[in-house]
């Protein structure tokens, strides 16, 4: 079957998404969205682009996009997955404008205007120190404001981010005088969720990935323990208000029983 031309598409669409829209109202919605961005690289070389960093730009506007969606739609705070640590070890020449990118895309979510809280997690002290000094700079304009709670992943590891938490903890009861053993004898789940790089964000309750691909790639593995997954065929770039709705609608519709 032959697609309808681009302008008749877009009125049905905004229909649809309308009448989408009208169906959630008053089902369920999840205070903690996470969200891997998947797919830029191949959404670029899909639209015929021979950069690949168009992908990431496009895609660095569709966050900005996104997290309005998330505001309008009663979001509470959103987690952007947008660097892992094993990114880290990519050649520079792939890894050098990805960064910049990165830091582009920040600027924009902190920029004067967006009601949106914003702050870093991951391993900054992997990145160069410039890309550091910028994230940590546009976020810290941001604090105070309010919104939407927004934790931009960079250089992010869950499984680094439990073992820091970890230390976090030990560190934490050692600078007070305490003794290691008996921290180790009270240990508890609390111990881990106070420590971890944004501990009022302990769990989410919905991840989604683009691209298509069907794992979760260390993202958030402590905070996602009873979250419910929503995998996206499209590329993140081409990810629109209607696959968010639709992906709304599923989490709606499912029953969240936390293991009992």
């Amino acid at each position: 079957m032959r697609l309808l031309p681009l302008f008749l598409r877009r009125p049905i669409e905004a229909v649809y998404e309308r009448r989408l829209a009208a169906t959630l109202a008053g089902l369920p919605r999840p205070q903690h969205v996470g969200i891997m961005l998947d797919g830029n690289r191949r959404w670029a070389r899909q639209a015929g682009h021979a950069d690949v960093r168009e992908g990431y730009r496009a895609g660095g506007a569709k966050t900005t996009e996104f997290l309005g969606w998330c505001a309008a739609d009663g979001i509470e705070r959103v987690t952007l997955f947008m660097l892992s640590d094993d990114n880290l070890g990519r050649p520079a020449e792939q890894l050098g404008p990805l960064i910049e990118i990165i830091e582009e895309t920040v600027r924009d979510i902190t920029a004067a205007g967006r009601p949106w809280e914003v702050q870093v997690i991951g391993s900054l002290d992997m990145l160069p120190g410039s890309s550091a000094r910028v994230l940590k700079e546009a976020t810290a304009a941001t604090a105070g404001r309010g919104g939407l709670k927004v934790d931009v992943a960079v250089g992010y590891g869950g499984r680094r981010e439990i073992v820091d938490a970890v230390k976090s903890a030990f560190s934490e009861h050692m600078a007070a005088g305490g003794d290691p053993a008996e921290l180790v004898e009270r240990f508890e789940i609390e111990d881990i969720s106070r420590h971890l790089y944004s501990p009022t964000a302990d769990h989410t309750d919905f991840i989604i990935r683009t691209s298509g691909e069907q794992r979760l790639s260390g993202f958030l593995l402590w905070q996602s323990a009873y979250a419910e997954m929503h995998w996206v065929d499209c590329y993140w770039p081409a990810f629109r208000h209607v696959d968010f709705l639709r992906a709304l609608r599923s989490y709606a519709n499912r029953e969240r029983r936390f293991g009992k």
